[in-house]
């Protein structure tokens, strides 16, 4: 399956072509009508909810807007309202069953019938597009972002289309400004998102579709009956495979934007090179851990304090970060890990010298940190907590007298390599953007992108949709 390449390309160059053609001023209407028709092709009924749920809380973002003149008790309360209605429909829609599941043994004791378990498709992108929500009305809050002018920028910046689905996670300040221009396309950012958009392919199709999903969809699909190699190559595999198809959406989104003249941030920033779980944490879905960190981790108290309150704030915060994923326990148990990672951390990162690059002798760190990452992903991709331990436990004390096969063993080899060439290639980009500004037009781009294309179509059809749809 190629989602959402092959249907979504038609309707991005419907897009952009009407995005060149039309005046500047009339764009954002553009791509506001864009977005929503976007949003309507998944399931016509949740555009509805997508619009009342803008249309709600602009509303409350002009009461608090409003009540500024009458003291800041009047304005924090518009603020509650909105963070609370936001968090309750996401809550609603994507925890209900969760939560029944938790209080259902409880209820056959207290009241008799077994409570049914609620089944409601989760509406696309809510994760995302609620923490952007909350996010935009605490800084405008604060004063540290402008409001939207209108209706028609907070509904753009609500459900901009490229990144509403997986993100970033995108700030006032970053995405209104550029909204109010309708986007300044130019001839170096056309480059740089045709790379983009074709990098962000061959990650997601070729490495993560192609290569990766189908060993990591047989193992953890039945855990336990391979043997204990496989099962370790399979933990290998679905490291790179998230990676792959989670950086190679980041990668398409900021390309898509940038062909339409927006500037998105960087999502990833070689996270499996990281030396220890916070660095881990500055590059990997960097937006999230800036949003955890902004808006619950400093609410919290941060690092003020004495150690057990910044380690219960750790905790907290990764704990929850977990449930942001998904409602299952089994995310639960991957955020508090990794929230007890940092805990374990923190007294040597008061140690830690400035940043510094990274060298030879760093070898060992990072190998000790993708190690754990590793682990720690298998509680991720398992369906529930039984399903990770029966992983586990075939990983520890399976048949290992069985030699892997070598093809898996290559794969793994050019998932390292790509993930050293991504950081080469990163560090000579200001030279790769200068060689491609001075190269004599952008048909050059137009045949490797085709090529790509073509490559990720004949490579389509072994893997599904992207992972982070699902949350």
């Amino acid at each position: 399956m190629l989602f959402p390449t092959l249907p979504f390309l038609l309707f991005f160059a419907i897009v952009l072509l009407g995005h060149r053609s039309l005046p500047r001023q009339a764009r954002p209407g553009w791509l506001l009508a864009a977005s929503l028709f976007f949003y309507f092709l998944w399931i016509p009924a949740y555009l509805l909810l997508l619009i009342a749920d803008i249309g709600i809380n602009y509303l409350l973002l002009r009461l608090m807007i409003a009540q500024r003149t009458r003291g800041q008790q009047k304005s924090r309360f518009w603020l509650v309202v909105s963070v609370m209605f936001t968090l309750c429909l996401l809550a609603g829609f994507k925890y209900a069953a969760f939560l029944v599941g938790i209080i259902a043994p409880f209820s056959t004791i207290l009241v008799g019938p077994e409570l049914p378990l609620p089944d409601l498709l989760l509406p696309l992108g809510i994760s995302f597009y609620s923490f952007q929500l909350i996010a935009l009305h605490v800084d405008v809050y604060r004063g540290t972002t402008d409001p939207p002018r209108n209706l028609a920028q907070y509904a753009l910046f609500v459900c901009f289309f490229p990144q509403l689905i997986a993100g970033p996670i995108l700030r006032g300040r970053e995405l209104l400004p550029q909204i109010a221009t309708g986007g300044s396309p130019n001839r170096e950012r056309n480059r740089r998102g045709l790379w983009l958009v074709g990098s962000g392919l061959i990650k997601k199709v070729v490495l993560g579709d192609f290569l990766l999903a189908p060993l990591v969809n047989e193992v953890y699909g039945n855990p336990g009956v391979s043997s204990a190699p496989m099962h370790l190559i399979a933990a290998y595999y679905f490291s790179f495979q998230i990676y792959f198809d989670f950086s190679g959406y980041t990668d398409m989104a900021r390309g898509i934007g940038l062909l339409l003249g927006f500037e998105f941030p960087k999502n990833f920033r070689e996270p499996y090179l990281s030396r220890n779980p916070s660095e881990f944490w500055e590059r990997w879905h960097i937006t999230l851990s800036q949003w955890l960190r902004d808006y619950l981790y400093i609410p919290l108290g941060g690092s003020r304090g004495r150690a057990a309150r910044t380690s219960r704030n750790l905790l907290i915060t990764m704990l929850l970060g977990g449930l942001w994923h998904g409602a299952g326990w089994n995310f639960l148990i991957w955020g508090g890990l990794h929230g007890l990672l940092l805990m374990l951390h923190r007294p040597f990162r008061r140690h830690e010298h400035r940043p510094r690059p990274l060298g030879a002798k760093d070898i060992g760190s990072i190998l000790l940190c993708f190690h754990a990452v590793t682990f720690l992903w298998i509680f991720f991709r398992s369906p529930n907590p039984e399903s990770a331990l029966t992983f586990i436990q075939a990983l520890l004390a399976g048949n290992w007298s069985v030699a892997p096969p070598i093809w898996p063993l290559l794969v793994l080899t050019v998932c390292i390599l790509c993930q050293i060439a991504e950081r080469l290639v990163r560090k000579r980009l200001a030279s790769l953007q200068q060689h491609l500004s001075s190269s004599p037009g952008i048909v050059v781009e137009g045949i490797v992108l085709g090529s790509v294309f073509m490559l990720a179509i004949a490579c389509s059809g072994r893997g599904g949709d992207f992972i982070y749809f699902q949350f």
